[in-house]
């Protein structure tokens, strides 16, 4: 079975077509990056104009990479929400479209879902399983008894963590986006100063506000006094403090539910090195769960995964008719 799955939730217009759930045919991604670097983050309403001038190419540069026309297509999938309202609409009226015109069955996909997926391109996950979803976005934990199943453990109160590093990264004077440039500096430097460690009534859930002001605070207070910091101890002091939030969460996560037999991490943060690293730590703690991180190639957003779980979702009976409309706060189920 071959399914076209589109993506357009946020600044990446991306078309991909996946034979039976495992095989990447295609997999086109116009990113917006240099558009929105300029305003130091996603401007929605320029990022739904720039899917409405990308969306035509890059379905046709998809199926002429697979070596396909809509006739060998069996399923159109696209990604329902959550994410940028009008950049979910470009994307939901090109699926409905197509699955119009070349009567194709329609399948709508939840983004955070297609990202605990994307795992299934590289290995065949078991359940139960618990799922680490970390993005621009979100930040959540979410136990699968099975392949079809939700429940969201924990989630974040306030910032994900990927907008956490990236307001941390304005503050430095990073640029956007800032993930990748917090990354590169802490290899740099030591976790040496002290940063507001945060809280949060629920066991499994996360909170980043109070650490994003903390460094504020930090280079406020450091620049009444005439003092001077290392940017490269300050980065690393603010990601070992934010991944300690989430491992921690993790770990009381694989304690209270034994049975889990799978960890797998899911969005754009997954591609961090140092969190890459934590959960080779948790190999070595856990012996008898699988851990996977998907390759880099299907971190950050991309129309693969939306294929992936249109499988799934297909399979499972999911469809979806001309009504179909993208649901900007959609929850996960």
């Amino acid at each position: 079975m071959i399914v076209l799955g589109i993506e357009s939730s946020c600044d990446e217009t991306a078309v991909a077509l996946v034979k039976d759930k495992k095989e990447v045919l295609s997999s086109i991604v116009a990113s917006q990056i240099d558009v929105h670097k300029e305003f130091g983050g996603v401007v929605p309403e320029v990022a739904s104009r720039i899917h409405v001038e990308n969306i035509s190419y890059c379905i046709e540069a998809a199926l002429k990479e697979a070596n396909c026309t809509m006739e060998d297509v069996d399923v159109v999938a696209v990604t329902k929400g959550p994410g940028l309202i009008g950049c979910l609409h470009v994307g939901v009226q090109a699926a409905k479209a197509l699955a119009f015109a070349y009567h194709k069955p329609l399948v709508p996909v939840h983004h955070l879902a297609a990202h605990i997926y994307a795992n299934e391109l590289v290995v065949e996950m078991k359940y139960p399983l618990l799922a680490l979803v970390v993005s621009g976005g979100n930040t959540e934990l979410v136990y699968m008894k099975d392949e079809t199943s939700f429940e969201i453990l924990g989630e974040t109160q306030d910032d994900a963590i990927g907008e956490a590093y990236d307001k941390v990264a304005r503050v430095l004077g990073l640029g956007y986006p800032g993930g990748p440039k917090i990354d590169k500096m802490a290899k740099e430097g030591k976790p040496v100063y002290e940063l507001a460690k945060p809280k949060t009534q629920g066991r499994y859930d996360f909170s980043f506000s109070g650490l994003k002001s903390s460094v504020l605070q930090f280079t406020k207070r450091m620049e009444r006094q005439g003092q001077t910091y290392d940017l490269n101890d300050l980065a690393c002091s603010f990601q070992e403090c934010a991944l300690d939030e989430i491992f921690s969460r993790i770990h009381f996560a694989l304690d209270d539910h034994p049975e889990i037999e799978h960890f797998v991490v899911g969005g754009g943060v997954s591609a961090n090195s140092r969190l890459r690293e934590k959960v080779e730590e948790l190999k070595k703690e856990y012996p008898n769960i699988t851990f996977t991180v998907p390759p880099m190639s299907c971190c950050t957003d991309n129309a693969g995964m939306i294929a992936v779980a249109g499988t799934i979702a297909y399979r499972s009976g999911r469809r979806a008719d001309d009504s179909l409309t993208a649901d900007a706060s959609w929850e996960i189920q």
